[in-house]
């Protein structure tokens, strides 16, 4: 799984969670895989900082994968 793949996990939990997208710019959300894998700690506010600031670099999926969560700035 790449980094953009666990971000996007983290923030879909993290949404399903709190029906929110504000994140925190501190908050670590763990990922709880399936099936026996070891849980991952994914430091979603930087990680969703870093992906907005940088939101030009981003691939026309990636972008996608955003704003079908509800980020109005990936589209």
């Amino acid at each position: 799984m790449s980094t953009f793949e666990r971000g996007v996990a983290a923030l879909t939990q993290y949404q399903a969670r709190e029906n929110t997208l504000t994140v925190p710019r501190k908050h670590t959300e763990t990922l709880h895989p399936a099936e026996g894998g070891e849980e991952v700690l994914v430091r979603l506010g930087i990680w969703l900082s870093n992906t907005r600031s940088r939101r030009t670099k981003l691939t026309d999926q990636q972008r996608a994968a955003l704003a079908g969560l509800g980020h109005h700035w990936a589209r």
